[in-house]
């Protein structure tokens, strides 16, 4: 059952103001229910990493609720059953905990979010709140449109925002917020300049936002400066650790306000759903909207603008996600480790003019990744170790038509649009991913067009390697 008690709704009985005993009975159970899993959240976060990606908030009391089942099941009934009217009523005033209907809540996503806000406050001591989404865009525009209400008090807002970013977020970001809504943005092109975060935000600034590492150019930004810039101007900062995932990297330790996820990426690294998140500390900056917003912003989101806009993940999406996450820290240490191999290779190879990855010593942002980027309890013997995660880019020499021509004769690595799967995959993003922004838009991300895109998977690395360097010696001049 979701705890909806955080963000208060009607009134029971509003036409009277009163309370019934049978509503007051209800609301009573759901406290004890609240109580209950409380109990089960500060047990949880007692334990290491991977026992929480593992057992989440299901435990064996809530098992034996469900017949007894040791993994957590999937509801795929979109509408919850009340005992009488009472209980329906205290359930959608949001008095007490409860799922009513999969667009607002579901029991198989409650178990979702639960582990994910579990994992990315893994080890703190911030308290946080998860909404899951039907896509990481979905996700990001969660995450993102509550703060532009509209405010009398509020000129034109602006929104600041890293450039090298992921394709759709600059399309949400530079056509349907500045071009449809009138919302100015402000673009970062170099995340490494505190100097250039500083000159873009202003009182009129809504949120600032940044990806770490970025897609598709594997860019890194200084977290902890970045936040406090943006809270010393009262509003949040937004982080989007796709890429890194909580296994390597958890933004709200290091200052962010939000975390958004695109799950269909690593964390759900089996390739077999569509889903995101966000994730929210607990009493974030904001200039605009409720108080509740600000106590608990993806409750809030998730029981009233989620509500409303509907883009609601399905439940059997949500168990194949939370099934991929009881994996995370092992899959992401095998893949960084064969990525760092990967362009390692690339970058000594002939065909390749320049290699990307956070790993390499050559990589502009390496001091902030080597400070940031780092395995969730460390290696085998509890080590601490870095790892850079599984994304590189490397621009192919002899430009567009060489880069295409090396993407083509790949035999083993795949070609989409995805990544972070147990299958690699390649793209080239002035095509696929990155195709719609236009060239203005690709030059001011800084995504030439003889770029490749590598996730790289679970496969052996010495065979990813020969599939590289068959496909890029196919490329050169003359063959």
């Amino acid at each position: 059952m979701t705890d909806t008690t955080s963000t208060p709704g009607a009134s029971a009985h509003g036409e009277t103001g009163g309370v019934s005993p049978g509503m007051a009975a209800w609301i009573a159970a759901g406290e004890e229910q609240r109580r209950a899993e409380a109990a089960r959240r500060a047990e949880m976060r007692r334990m290491r990493f991977d026992t929480i990606a593992v057992h989440g908030l299901y435990g064996m009391e809530a098992a034996l609720a469900n017949q007894g089942s040791i993994i957590e099941p999937v509801f795929l009934s979109p509408a919850q059953h009340f005992a009488d009217s009472d209980h329906m009523e205290a359930a959608l005033a949001y008095l007490m905990p409860s799922w009513t209907y999969s667009r607002i809540a579901n029991p198989t996503l409650h178990y979702l979010e639960e582990t994910l806000a579990l994992l990315e406050t893994y080890d703190t001591e911030v308290e946080a709140s998860a909404c899951v989404t039907s896509s990481g865009m979905s996700a990001v525009f969660m995450a993102t449109n509550p703060f532009l209400a509209a405010d009398e008090s509020l000129r034109t807002p602006n929104i600041v925002a890293m450039a090298k970013c992921y394709g759709g977020t600059f399309m949400l970001f530079s056509r349907r917020y500045a071009v449809e809504r009138g919302i100015e943005v402000r673009w970062v092109r170099d995340p490494l300049d505190l100097d250039e975060w500083a000159s873009r935000i202003d009182g009129q600034t809504r949120f600032v936002y940044g990806e770490m590492p970025t897609n598709p150019g594997v860019a890194v930004f200084d977290i902890p400066a970045v936040a406090e810039l943006a809270h010393s101007n009262g509003v949040p900062l937004i982080v989007d650790p796709t890429v890194a995932t909580p296994a390597l990297l958890r933004p709200l330790a290091l200052g962010a306000d939000v975390v958004v996820h695109s799950m269909s990426k690593a964390m759900g690294g089996s390739g077999l759903a569509i889903a995101g998140a966000l994730i929210a500390r607990r009493e974030i900056p904001s200039r605009v909207g409720p108080d509740e917003l600000r106590e608990d912003f993806a409750t809030h989101v998730k029981l009233l603008p989620f509500r409303d806009h509907g883009p609601a993940l399905s439940p059997f999406s949500a168990f194949m996600v939370l099934s991929d996450l009881r994996t995370l820290r092992s899959r992401i240490d095998q893949w960084s480790k064969g990525a760092e191999i990967a362009a390692r290779f690339l970058s000594e190879h002939p065909a390749v003019e320049a290699v990307t990855y956070p790993g390499l010593p050559s990589h502009p942002g390496h001091d902030i990744a080597r400070r940031d980027l780092w395995l969730v309890d460390g290696d085998d013997a509890g080590r601490p170790v870095n790892r850079y995660a599984h994304l590189l880019s490397f621009d192919v020499r002899g430009g567009a038509s060489a880069a295409r021509k090396a993407l083509d004769g790949l035999r083993l690595i795949w070609r989409a649009t995805d990544l972070g799967r147990i299958k690699s995959v390649a793209t080239i993003p002035a095509i696929s991913t990155h195709q719609q922004q236009g060239a203005e838009g690709r030059e001011l991300a800084g995504i030439p067009a003889n770029r490749i895109r590598l996730s790289i998977g679970g496969e052996h690395p010495d065979d990813l390697i020969a599939d590289l360097d068959r496909a890029l010696r196919g490329a050169e001049p003359g063959r």
